[in-house]
């Protein structure tokens, strides 16, 4: 039976409460927030070279703290992998998860507990906002496809012991509590047995049991990379001559992991998935940034749980401080890392509504560039 919807609001709001919260008062959030995170790298020798504990202010923070990225931060990530996890981080690592690497090389992270939880929590948000604004909570009772990479692909040596580490996204569903409460199909412990590899037959593999599974099931939903969601879409309908939506009542379809997903993805999703929303989530390795709040196609940043700096043309500014049109380099302020330089490229569109348009690199510069010279008016 199926709670009446005061109970409902009452067990999700501790979870999307507080990003609503910060909608209101982003400037306030992010000064909250920032002052916890200072707390954090203040345990480290990383913040502590870098005067964290006498910091009292957004501009201090901005002038002691330089922008590091992923190559950056490697060196760092020798000594955690000795067991000197304070040259960088507040806490010991969990986990280690790994990139797709769709852009290069994968990137290999640790992965706290703070991280993990904080994953988790805004994970959910978009899930929980759909739910809410739509009043449509058979998206809790029906299953959710998994679609995700696998969890256990590599090893490697840890503070003296082999650890074993895969995809995050794998990682991240397989270690997630709320898919002991919501029906994931299959398993990522099933995922994983198929083996690690991600060539098109293993896909296929992993397609097929996703299908053997779900079939006659009451699935809502699904969630995960983009690109796998459709390649899923187009292998059901090559081996078994349907669409999914032919074969389930999709509510929604929660899309992460790429770029431009409203207006790349979304309308050839509707051609397979049906008429159900892409709620666009704005998620990586080491983070969920965003998701999408309402049927605007953009997302809306987690002021209360990460911070958001932009290099634009004109220097670094507050995210929230962009106006319409203004666009630049993204930074991200976590739990893990300050000042983390991410590689991607993101617009305001006004009233905390952003788009990410592609990675940090001259292709994506130039056709920007190109965007807004002969389509700005657009916007």
């Amino acid at each position: 039976m199926m709670p009446d919807e005061d109970t409902i609001n009452s067990i999700l709001q501790p979870i999307i409460g507080p990003w609503y919260k910060s909608l209101e008062n982003p400037q306030k959030a992010q000064e909250q927030v920032l002052g916890e995170l200072l707390k954090k790298y203040a345990d480290t020798d990383y913040g502590k070279s870098h005067s964290a504990p006498e910091i009292k202010s957004i501009s201090e923070y901005q002038k002691n703290f330089p922008v590091i990225d992923y190559k950056g931060l490697l060196p760092y990530f020798a000594q955690v992998k000795e067991g000197n996890y304070n040259v960088i981080l507040s806490e010991p690592p969990e986990c280690w998860v790994m990139t797709r690497g769709s852009t290069g090389s994968a990137k290999v992270l640790p992965a706290t507990q703070t991280h993990l939880k904080q994953i988790f929590t805004c994970g959910a948000r978009a899930l929980i906002n759909y739910a809410l604004r739509k009043k449509d909570f058979e998206v809790f009772t029906g299953d959710i496809l998994n679609l995700n990479f696998p969890s256990s692909v590599h090893t490697m040596t840890s503070e003296g012991r082999e650890v074993t580490y895969g995809y995050s996204s794998g990682t991240y569903a397989r270690l997630n509590p709320m898919f002991d409460r919501v029906s994931l199909i299959p398993k990522q412990e099933e995922i994983d047995k198929l083996g690690s590899g991600i060539g098109r037959t293993d896909w296929e593999k992993r397609f097929e049991l996703v299908y053997q599974q779900a079939l006659g099931k009451d699935v809502t939903a699904t969630m995960g990379v983009t690109p796998v969601i459709f390649a899923f879409a187009k292998y059901i309908k090559r081996k078994h001559g349907k669409k999914p939506a032919d074969l389930w009542n999709f509510k929604a379809l929660f899309c992460t992991s790429v770029r431009k997903i409203q207006f790349k993805y979304a309308k050839i999703l509707r051609k397979y998935f049906g008429p159900a929303p892409v709620v666009e989530m704005y998620t990586a390795t080491e983070g969920v940034f965003a998701q999408q709040l309402d049927d605007l196609p953009y997302i809306t940043p987690n002021y209360d749980g990460y911070f958001f700096e932009v290099e634009t043309g004109s220097g670094v500014k507050m995210m929230h401080d962009l106006k319409r049109g203004e666009w630049g380099n993204l930074l991200i302020s976590s739990c893990m890392f300050p000042r983390y330089s991410i590689g991607d490229m993101i617009e305001a569109a006004g009233k905390d509504y952003f788009r990410v348009f592609g990675r940090k690199n001259s292709l994506t510069l130039l056709e920007h560039r190109l965007y807004r010279l002969f389509l700005g008016w657009l916007l």
